[in-house]
C-alpha cells in the first residue's frame, strides 16, 4: 500500500465494456480500489471494447510511458458507408453501397495503408486546433482538416470479408481485420481510408483492443472486466508492472541512490526510450533514459523510490 495515497501501487488491466469512456472507467476504479489517484494509458473510445491499462498510486507516473507502446486491435471495417466520426457513433454521411468487393483492391488498399505512413486523424477526436478540441469544432460546424501524421502500422490484415445489407436495404461489405501499430495510430481513419481507395466509402462498426504494449486479454495478467475487478481487484505490483513494459537495468546501491536524487550518471549500454532501474534489494527506483552520445547519461523520467541522502558523483 502508498502511505501518501492511502492506495494501492501498481496496474490495473480493464476489458472496457462498450458504452463507457476510458474516463467513466477511471472514475469506477476509484470506487473500486478506494483511492483517488487513478488514470489511464491510451484512450478508447466508448464504442471500443477490450484493453484498458489504469495506474494506481505511484503507477500513474508509468501511464504516459506505457501510452507510447505498440497496440494491437480487432476490428469491422464496413465498405459502403461514410460517417462523420468514421466510425458507426456518428451521422452517415455518405451511402455508395458496396455490393461486393474486388479481393485484390481490397488487398492493395489495406497494402499500401501498412508500414510507416503519413494518417490524417479523424477530424471527430480529442486532437486540439488553436488550443480547442478537433470534435468540439466540427460540432460547432466547423471544417476542419487535421494535418496528417507519421504512425506505423506494422500489420494490417484481413481475416473475414462478408457481405450484408443495413436495415435500410443498402448492401455493404465487412471487412474483418487485425491491426498492430505505434501509439497515436487511429483504426477508425484507417477504415475511412480503404473505403476513400475503394471509392465505396468506409467507417468502423466494432473495435477491441486486444493488447497494450505487454499487457493483453489473456493470461493471469491479462485484462478483467470491471465486475470481476469489483469482486477481486488484482494489481500488479509497481515493480513488476515496470519490468514487464520496459528494458530493465539492475543497479547497485551508491548508483540507486543517485538516480534516486535525479544525478544523471554515466550509462553508455542503455537501450533507446525508457528503461526500468531496479536497486539491489530489486524494487524500482526510477524510469530513466539515454541521454548524449559519446558521454552518454541516464536522465531521470520519473522517480519512485524515495531516495537516502546522495552521495557525491565524484
Amino acid at each position: 500500500m502508498s502511505k501518501a495515497s492511502g492506495g494501492p501501487d501498481g496496474i490495473v488491466v480493464v476489458d472496457k465494456p462498450a458504452g463507457h469512456t476510458s474516463h467513466d472507467v477511471v472514475a469506477q476504479m476509484r470506487g473500486i480500489a478506494r483511492t483517488r489517484r487513478v488514470g489511464h494509458a491510451g484512450t478508447l473510445d466508448p464504442m471500443a471494447t477490450g484493453v484498458l491499462v489504469l495506474g494506481l498510486g505511484q503507477a500513474t507516473k508509468l501511464l504516459g510511458h506505457l501510452a507510447l507502446t505498440e497496440k494491437e486491435y480487432l476490428g469491422v471495417i464496413r465498405l459502403g458507408q461514410t460517417t462523420v466520426t468514421d466510425d458507426a457513433e456518428g451521422e452517415i454521411t455518405g451511402t455508395a453501397g458496396a455490393p461486393a468487393v474486388d479481393r485484390a483492391a481490397l488487398d492493395a488498399a489495406v497494402a499500401a495503408l501498412t508500414g510507416d505512413i503519413l494518417q490524417v486523424p479523424a477530424s471527430v477526436s480529442a486532437i486540439k486546433v488553436d488550443g480547442k478540441r478537433s470534435y468540439k469544432r466540427v460540432r460547432e460546424g466547423e471544417d476542419v482538416e487535421l494535418p496528417a501524421r507519421p504512425v506505423t502500422v506494422r500489420s494490417f490484415d484481413v481475416h473475414h470479408v462478408a457481405t450484408t445489407a443495413t436495415p435500410d436495404g443498402t448492401p455493404v461489405t465487412d471487412v474483418t481485420v487485425g491491426v498492430v501499430c505505434s501509439s497515436g495510430t487511429y483504426i477508425r481513419a484507417l477504415a475511412r481510408d480503404v473505403g476513400a481507395a475503394l471509392g465505396t466509402g468506409g467507417h468502423l462498426t466494432a473495435l477491441r483492443r486486444t493488447r497494450v504494449g505487454p499487457y493483453g486479454l489473456g493470461g493471469p495478467g491479462g485484462a478483467r472486466t470491471l465486475d470481476a475487478l469489483r469482486a477481486e481487484l488484482r494489481v500488479l505490483p509497481l515493480d513488476e508492472a515496470a519490468a514487464a513494459a520496459f528494458p530493465r537495468w539492475d543497479v547497485d546501491e551508491r548508483r540507486a541512490r543517485l538516480i534516486g536524487n535525479g544525478v544523471r550518471i554515466a550509462a553508455p549500454q542503455l537501450p533507446a526510450g525508457p528503461v526500468a532501474v531496479f536497486g539491489p534489494q530489486r524494487h524500482l527506483v526510477a524510469l530513466v533514459e539515454r541521454v548524449g552520445e559519446g558521454d552518454a547519461r541516464a536522465k531521470s523520467l520519473a522517480v519512485f523510490a524515495a531516495p537516502a541522502q546522495a552521495p557525491s558523483p565524484s
